[in-house]
């Protein structure tokens, strides 16, 4: 039996849309008005799957028709590693709450500044405390697009696609297997771009940097080769590697060799291989809160990143050094990421605590947030740690505890911190040199957007 659109999205577009085989959007304006916010909200909230995966199929469809798709990187980051395109740092943002909202701040954004080179992500603990997998997350990202007038391709990342250290010794091949699972979910959904984080496996106790770096490069090579079984035909997904983890040593030169070269053998011309390498210099997620809830200072070493990238680029034909945990860094630090010739900067917390510390926040919801954070988290709360250090730890998982009351914000709430978050993205997008590149995009990206299924969009809804 044929499966068709439900009644109630047929109601939603039927003035501005006309629905066959394909989308064809009718009056394009009347689309990205009403029309688009209703889609989007019974995309997420819909009440049947029939509901949501209809939604979901005519935004991404229309998507298409309006010149929005979602879309890998691989093209680009392969002329950086060439030296043919580069001079910037593209930023990749981690997106907790008010999804639509953030990411249609993004593009005007982007809009206002000619912008091609930017990443929406996030990252596998996102997914799970934040309540967006990877199907409502892409069509969220395109909505927001479309919603915006923005044309052309859309990147969406899979960050930290990581195996757990402790449950891999335990049981390998059962750890392995759920960021297979992951990976096959987030292509399907349209993530086009996957960071596979296997540095959780790198082991110092060992005599050489090859067998410290062996189980990092052999599972990352493995999960590549997932990767590529799984991309649709046309698209090269974009694939990350990591040599360190965030937040404990500084990475090397001589660690990056090593990992390339075992990873290459590992790989050994089976498939493409990653595209982009994330190192750690000095930073960590979230950063370091001190006991009245601030951030410490950090000590990032800009020197071992820059040679890193440099490394990268030259010895392997990578994209360059990815840096990970920037968003909380002073604003002062950020025009160096593209002086060192890094190619990828992810950025999560910092837009986080623009919301919650927001005077354009109602405060009965951050009330709420936080004693439900104390009532269902109490237990990660650790030894010494001040009231305002818990918050801040735990507070990124209240976007999953009131997802539905960050969505239906009242709009001088919603205005009022987007014009916030603007402000902060388009000074990102300056300091970074994204700004003036959606020609390096035009140039480098194949158009080819996937297939849209309506049977599957309502299959994973």
């Amino acid at each position: 039996m044929k499966v068709s659109v439900t009644d109630r999205i047929r109601k939603i577009v039927e003035e501005c849309v006309e629905l066959g085989e394909t989308v064809k959007v009718t009056d394009p304006v009347a689309f990205r008005g009403d029309t688009i916010d209703c889609l989007v909200h019974t995309a997420v909230f819909g009440d049947s799957p029939e509901d949501r995966g209809s939604a979901r199929w005519v935004i991404k469809s229309a998507g298409v028709d309006l010149g929005v798709y979602s879309a890998s990187i691989q093209g680009l980051y392969e002329a950086m590693g060439r030296g043919e395109a580069g001079g910037y740092s593209v930023p990749a943002i981690n997106i907790r709450g008010m999804t639509y909202d953030v990411a249609a701040s993004i593009f005007r954004t982007a809009i206002k500044n000619d912008s091609g080179t930017f990443i929406f992500e996030i990252a596998k603990s996102e997914i799970a405390y934040t309540y967006q997998r990877p199907a409502e997350y892409t069509v969220v990202i395109l909505a927001a697009a479309i919603k915006t007038a923005y044309k052309g391709p859309v990147f969406i990342q899979g960050d930290h696609f990581q195996v757990n250290a402790k449950k891999h010794k335990d049981d390998p091949a059962k750890e392995v297997q759920g960021v297979r699972d992951l990976i096959s979910e987030a292509v399907k959904a349209g993530f086009y771009n996957i960071d596979i984080d296997t540095s959780t496996l790198v082991d110092l106790s060992k005599g050489s940097l090859s067998e410290q770096q062996r189980l990092n490069y052999e599972v990352g090579a493995e999960l590549t080769l997932h990767v590529r079984t799984h991309e649709p035909s046309g698209i090269t997904v974009s694939v990350g590697g990591e040599i360190g983890e965030v937040g404990e040593k500084n990475s090397t030169v001589e660690e990056l060799v090593a990992y390339m070269e075992g990873y290459n053998a590992a790989m050994n011309g089976k498939g493409v291989g990653i595209s982009k390498v994330s190192v750690q210099t000095g930073t960590s997620h979230g950063g370091v809160p001190l006991p009245d809830g601030s951030v410490a200072e950090v000590a990032l070493d800009f020197d071992t990143l820059e040679k890193l990238s440099k490394t990268a680029k030259e010895m392997f034909g990578l994209s360059g050094a990815v840096q990970h945990g920037a968003s909380t860094l002073p604003d002062e630090l950020f025009h160096r990421f593209p002086e060192t010739g890094t190619s990828e900067i992810h950025l999560a917390t910092g837009f986080q605590n623009m919301i919650y510390d927001s005077s354009h926040l109602p405060s009965d919801l951050r009330d709420k947030v936080y004693a439900g954070l104390n009532e269902q988290f109490a237990s990660e709360r650790s030894e010494g740690q001040t009231d305002e250090q818990f918050i801040y730890k735990v507070r990124k998982k209240g976007f999953g505890l009131a997802k539905r009351e960050f969505w239906e914000l009242p709009e001088t709430a919603k205005n009022g911190i987007c014009g916030e978050l603007e402000g902060k993205f388009d000074f990102l997008f300056k300091k970074l040199g994204v700004a003036g590149n959606k020609g390096d995009v035009e140039k480098y990206i194949t158009h080819v957007p996937a297939p849209v299924s309506l049977e599957e969009e309502i299959d994973g809804a």
